[in-house]
């Protein structure tokens, strides 16, 4: 094993994989047999994203199914997880909005004991990715553009609501890592001109889908955190923002009003 070792980490530190050694261990322990290797080895070489290349990423404890062409849950994705679990307090309803591979959703129900959980997406190939990593938590997913793709029964009920929206600026999604901008799907990266476009769309609709008492939590930049605070003052949320300095993780929390004004 070690001539093995050592050859897939000549391989990809050969292909510019700061992390070599990490990735090397990764693929050797998900590989069932030598051919294996070498087709995952090549992969990740030609330029494909790890996630992709072992059919899975690491999430919140979880190992969460990853397919080609599905955006890649980011770790600074945890802190999100981690705030909206500190204010779920028995959560019956969980949503997760733009839900990709169904990461997020995913790892609140495992955190939060197995809350009623809907997630949603407009890409097809996410949607069937998502499935198959809620399924073990009896999690449903829909299809559609935000809030459309939700059933209206739950309308006024969701306790927690995600949304890892799209957040990049259209003229800097070029200047993404190749693994990003070449293997991602672009709904999941491009947030508009200024990265706010979805972000807005979210806030403003949100109130109407929150129970009283329920919050909204949704990723964002630090540049773009003054500018996504705004935008849940004027839906109608109590606004903060949580930061993780070791994550570069900026999370804004949304509360609908306990009585409406």
């Amino acid at each position: 094993m070690p001539p093995l070792f050592d050859s897939v980490v000549a391989a990809l530190r050969s292909a510019g994989c700061v992390f070599a050694e990490d990735e090397a261990e990764l693929i050797l322990s998900t590989a069932r047999t030598p051919d294996e290797v070498t087709a995952m080895v090549d992969r990740r070489v030609s330029g494909l994203p790890l996630e992709h290349v072992l059919g899975w990423a690491g999430f919140h404890g979880l190992r969460i199914v990853v397919e080609p062409g599905v955006f890649v849950p980011r770790r600074r994705t945890e802190f999100l997880v981690d705030q909206a679990v500190t204010r779920a307090r028995g959560a019956a309803l969980v949503v997760d909005l733009c839900c990709g591979s169904g990461a997020v959703g995913a790892a609140l129900a495992a955190a939060l004991g197995g809350p009623e959980l809907h997630a949603a997406d407009i890409d097809p190939a996410a949607v069937r990715c998502a499935r198959r990593n809620v399924a073990l938590f009896g999690g449903h997913v829909h299809q559609g553009d935000l809030f459309e793709a939700l059933p209206e029964a739950l309308r006024g009920r969701v306790d927690v609501l995600t949304a890892n929206v799209p957040y990049v600026p259209t003229h800097e999604v070029g200047l993404l890592p190749p693994e990003a901008r070449d293997h991602e799907p672009l709904v999941a990266l491009d947030g508009g001109a200024d990265g706010l476009d979805v972000l807005r769309r979210v806030t403003a609709e949100a109130p109407r889908w929150l129970a009283p008492g329920g919050c909204l939590l949704v990723e964002t930049s630090e540049r773009q955190a003054p500018a996504a605070v705004e935008a849940f003052a004027r839906g109608g949320l109590t606004a903060t923002l949580a930061v993780s300095d070791e994550l570069y993780a900026n999370v804004v929390i949304g509360t609908r009003p306990s009585r409406a004004a």
